[in-house]
């Protein structure tokens, strides 16, 4: 056979555009983008598009414009459980996440998230700012399928596990696990970070993570933003709180204005919406209510309307889930892993779901779904209360705590409890509760696990924001720190230790990258115009630390320039609890605040 010559030239041509062509149609196939931002203690009633008449977000007002809106769309009245029902689609009391601190704001092991959904079906996965789902193996982001991260401690910047002395500005974050200074304020940081992250990342599917600590206390804002608000005549928290949602609202274009540079706009789901009501967008000051919570009662932790119903925005061009659209089902956190995972086509594990998949409402105006009941509630205690802070809602109904009845649809502000006129619906809604209860309090008594001497983290740094103390008075932020408030004796930690050996315990008064001697104070800060105001640190007179671990004791003697106290012990593989205490010369016990847990070799004679 005799082949036809063909120049060079056009072989190369053709290499180029069968290399463009194929690089089209893989761009046109790829699967989309995902990207939720979630903000914190940011209510329904704050933001303009939803009525607020001062806040200043026309970002966030425009993309309301532009997106589908879940107007009767339900989360945990509280952070962290509402992020546990986000990421597994699970209720919180089932999943071990009924509480903010005190060891049960850790997910647990087992646990299936949207982020490894996401990494098996070969997405890329990053996450920035706000976890609250544990801060240790096995329950830290990167545990839990985020491939890459970037994130403060705890449940909030200076909240007890963060880094020391973290204010918004110029902070120390973990990177990955690994400490990193960083410069600018932590809003723009998340979203610069995660803006780098889509960029490197532009070419393969991405499922990118914000979660910003914004707008939750304290209340430091850089202050430009704080000068949008200075001459409202609004206290000066509303004034912080709103300047740092503007900072949010300026972050969100620039975020938006990214994709678009990037011509990804059109194939990336695009969600914003809140972890709870507000908390501090509404609220009395000398007799008068400022703030605007869109008619709702109640606010952050409250189990009425306004502690749980939160703004969700969608968008996803490329199917048409855009053009300002509402749906007005009630729908809920737990909806939103099942319902991406069938917009984004993803094999799912088998997975005991609570919530359903609502993908068709996004996708069709005309679509039917039909829902009989949700339930959420605020425990905040080590283990849940039948009926406490509960909601059993429908369509129209919530009954709140089991006793009080409202129609919504004709009384938003529940005012009228209607229960004595309808006991029948009451009854129902009871039964239902019932159901729900024995099955989400089966593990009730097992509390998540702090797991230590695991090659995948050790050491071990743990603080008394996780400690089962049944008051909860727990020190969860450093002012509590500094103050050498009272952390009570009596509560413990639940560790598994990972492997038998020889591990080192070491206890402290001050987290250890602050190089503070246990007995040492430190200066506080006054507040200025926007940002808020550092206790002074107290000094202390402790004179010895004790370590308990499961049946095994020891006190220690407490050096005047001691910044920590070390303990050494042979432990054996399995659960147990650890308890420690230090005792001052007055022979008053106060709890322990910060511990390092290393294994540093096998079992020996020590």
């Amino acid at each position: 056979m005799k082949l036809n010559y063909i120049p060079k030239g056009l072989w190369c041509l053709g290499l180029v555009l069968l290399f463009q062509a194929s690089k089209t149609a893989a761009q046109n196939t790829k699967k989309p983008n995902v990207i939720i931002v979630i903000t914190d203690d940011q209510g329904y009633g704050d933001l303009g598009c939803t009525g607020n008449p001062i806040v200043k977000t026309p970002n966030i007002d425009k993309f309301y414009k532009q997106s589908v809106r879940l107007t009767d769309f339900h989360v945990a009245p509280t952070c962290a459980p509402s992020r546990s029902g986000l990421m597994t689609g699970r209720y919180a009391d089932r999943v071990g996440v009924w509480h903010t601190i005190g060891g049960v704001s850790i997910l647990r092991e087992k646990e299936v998230t949207m982020a490894n959904v996401f990494q098996n079906n070969g997405y890329e996965t990053g996450m920035f700012g706000k976890w609250h789902l544990g801060d240790s193996y096995p329950s830290r982001p990167q545990d839990k399928g985020f491939k890459h991260t970037l994130i403060h401690g705890g449940g909030g910047v200076g909240q007890t596990p963060d880094y020391w002395n973290n204010d918004y500005f110029d902070d120390t974050y973990l990177e990955n696990g690994v400490p990193k200074k960083v410069k600018g304020y932590c809003t723009d940081v998340w979203f610069d970070e995660a803006m780098k992250y889509i960029e490197t990342n532009k070419d393969k599917p991405f499922f990118c993570y914000i979660a910003t600590n914004a707008p939750h206390l304290p209340f430091n804002v850089p202050a430009d933003y704080y000068n949008k608000y200075k001459n409202e005549a609004i206290p000066e928290e509303l004034k912080k709180f709103y300047a740092m949602i503007t900072n949010v609202d300026d972050n969100f274009k620039r975020l938006q204005d990214k994709l678009k540079q990037l011509k990804l706009d059109e194939n990336t789901i695009v969600i914003y919406m809140t972890d709870n009501g507000t908390a501090s967008g509404y609220k009395e000051t000398n007799g008068k209510m400022y703030g605007y919570n869109a008619n709702m009662k109640g606010i952050k932790n409250s189990e009425y309307e306004g502690g749980h119903r939160v703004p969700f925005f969608i968008s996803y061009p490329a199917e048409k889930i855009s053009g300002g659209r509402d749906v007005n089902n009630m729908l809920a956190h737990l909806d939103v892993l099942p319902s991406l995972a069938t917009i984004c086509k993803l094999e799912m594990p088998k997975l005991d779901l609570d919530g359903s998949d609502i993908s068709s409402l996004l996708l069709d105006k005309n679509a039917v779904f039909k829902r009989d009941y949700l339930i959420t509630d605020s425990q905040r205690v080590q283990e849940p209360i039948k009926w406490r802070k509960s909601a059993v809602m429908s369509d129209k109904m919530r009954l709140v705590n089991g006793t009080e009845l409202y129609d919504i649809s004709k009384d938003p502000g529940q005012n009228n409890n209607i229960a004595a006129q309808f006991p029948d619906v009451v009854a129902k809604m009871r039964g239902y509760y019932e159901e729900w209860w024995s099955s989400v309090s089966t593990e009730f008594n097992i509390f998540p696990e702090i797991i230590v001497g695991s090659e995948k983290q050790n050491p071990v740094e743990i603080t008394c924001h996780d400690e089962h103390v049944h008051d909860s008075t727990i020190p969860w932020n450093q002012d509590y720190i500094r103050e050498g408030k009272l952390n009570p004796i009596g509560g413990e930690f639940t560790l598994n230790f990972d492997r038998d050996g020889v591990y080192e315990i070491e206890v402290s008064r001050w987290p250890f990258e602050s190089g503070l001697k246990i007995n040492e104070g430190v200066a506080g800060r006054k507040a200025t115009t926007y940002i808020d105001a550092v206790s002074e640190g107290k000094a202390m007179n402790f004179k010895s630390a004790v370590l308990k671990i499961g049946a095994w004791k020891e006190e220690k003697s407490v050096s005047a320039d001691a910044t920590s106290v070390l303990f050494k012990g042979n432990f054996t593989k399995g659960k147990t609890a650890m308890s420690s205490w230090f005792i001052d010369g007055d022979k008053k016990e106060i709890g322990t605040f910060y511990f390092k847990i290393t294994r540093i070799g096998d079992l020996k004679s020590i």
